[in-house]
C-alpha cells in the first residue's frame, strides 16, 4: 500500500513538485497562506503537472492509437454484433482523441462506412468521456478507486446508450450525405516503429497547442475557486445538502467547452471546497461529452430527433452516475 501511495502521490500527483514550487515562492518572499500566494502556487503547480502528464499521456496513447487507424478499427468493429459490438466500440473509444469535437469526424467516418449507428454512438460517447488520459489524471487527483469506477460507469453509459439507439432503429435519422458516402476501403500503409514515434510526437505538439489554452483557463478557474470562493457557498450549491447539486452541475457543464485536462483542476478545487464527488464528476462528464461546439458539429451529421436522443441519454446517464458516486463516496475515500 505504501508503494501505491508513493506512485499516486509522488509520481502521478507530483506532490514533490508542489513542495518545490512552494519553497521557491517562499524564498521570493510570497506568503503562501495568503489568497494571492495560494492562488499562484495552485496555478503553477497544476499547469506544470497537467502539462507534463498531458504530453506523456498523449505520446503513449497516440503510439497505441497508431495501431488502430479508422480502417482497422472499422474492420475490428465489423466482426462483432449486438451488445458485443457496442462494448468493443466503447473500449476503442478509450484510445482515441481527448475531446468530443475530435471524435466526431471518426464517428462520421465509421457511420458512412456502414457500421450500425448504435455501435458508432457507443464509440462517440466513450471517446471523450473515458479515454486513457482521463484514467491516469483521475488517479493522480482522486485516487485509483474513483478513477476505475469512473471509467467503468462511463463505459456502461456508452454501451447502454448505443444499445438504446440501436434498438430504436435510429439510423433513419442520420443525414443522407453520411449514409450515401463512398464506402471504398483504403488500406493504411504499414507504419514502421519510427513512423509511429513521429506520429506520436506530432500528436503531442498538435494536441498541446489546441488544449493548452483550456488548461490555463481551467487551472485559473480552479485557483479562484480554491482560494477566493468561500467554502460555505460551494457546499450550499454543490454539497450534500442540495439534492439537486448533480443536476445543476450537469446543466452548468453542458455549455462549456473543454476537455478532461481543463476540467480536472476545476473539479479538484470544487471537491476541496466541499462539493460532493459525484456532483463534481457529473460536471466533468457534461463538459467533456456534451459541449455545445461538439453538438453543433454532430447536428451536421444527424437529424434533430437523433441528436435529441443522444443528448437525453448522455444527460440522464451522467446524472445517474453522479448520484451513484455520491452514494458510493464514503467507500471510495
Amino acid at each position: 500500500m505504501g508503494v501505491w501511495d508513493f506512485i499516486q502521490n509522488q509520481i502521478l500527483g507530483m506532490k514533490w513538485l508542489n513542495a518545490v514550487i512552494g519553497a521557491l515562492l517562499s524564498a521570493l518572499g510570497l506568503d503562501l497562506s495568503s489568497r494571492w500566494g495560494g492562488s499562484i502556487q495552485f496555478f503553477l503547480y497544476d499547469v506544470i503537472k497537467i502539462t507534463i502528464l498531458l504530453c506523456l499521456l498523449i505520446f503513449i496513447i497516440s503510439y497505441i492509437q497508431s495501431y488502430f487507424p479508422p480502417e482497422r478499427s472499422k474492420k475490428i468493429l465489423g466482426r462483432f454484433h449486438g451488445l458485443g459490438a457496442n462494448s468493443i466500440a466503447a473500449l476503442l473509444g478509450t484510445v482515441t482523441p481527448f475531446c468530443s469535437c475530435s471524435s466526431i469526424p471518426l464517428f462520421i467516418g465509421f457511420t458512412s462506412a456502414g457500421l450500425p449507428v448504435g455501435v458508432t454512438f457507443s464509440f462517440l460517447i466513450s471517446s471523450p468521456m473515458v479515454d486513457l488520459g482521463s484514467l491516469v489524471l483521475l488517479m493522480s487527483i482522486f485516487g485509483v478507486k474513483v478513477a476505475v469506477v469512473y471509467v467503468i460507469f462511463g463505459l456502461i453509459v456508452a454501451v447502454i446508450g448505443g444499445t438504446i439507439i440501436e434498438k430504436l432503429h435510429m439510423e433513419r435519422y442520420v443525414e443522407d450525405f453520411i449514409k450515401n458516402a463512398s464506402r471504398i476501403d483504403i488500406d493504411s500503409p504499414e507504419l514502421t516503429k519510427k513512423d509511429r514515434l513521429v506520429y506520436a510526437k506530432d500528436q503531442v505538439v498538435n494536441t498541446f497547442k489546441k488544449v493548452f489554452p483550456y488548461i490555463l483557463i481551467g487551472v485559473g478557474i480552479g485557483a479562484v475557486i480554491h482560494n477566493w470562493i468561500p467554502e460555505s457557498i460551494v457546499e450550499a450549491v454543490l454539497g450534500g445538502n442540495n439534492p439537486f447539486g448533480v443536476i445543476l452541475a450537469t446543466v452548468i457543464g453542458v455549455p462549456m467547452y473543454a476537455d478532461i485536462f481543463g476540467t480536472i483542476p476545476i473539479a479538484e478545487a470544487l471537491l476541496f471546497k466541499g462539493a460532493r464527488l459525484g456532483t463534481v464528476l457529473s460536471f466533468m462528464m457534461a463538459v467533456t461529452t456534451l459541449s455545445l461546439p461538439s453538438l453543433i458539429m454532430l447536428r451536421k451529421a444527424v437529424k434533430p430527433k437523433l441528436l435529441g436522443l443522444f443528448i437525453t441519454i448522455c444527460t440522464v446517464g451522467i446524472i445517474i452516475v453522479g448520484y451513484l458516486f455520491n452514494v458510493l463516496q464514503p467507500f471510495l475515500e
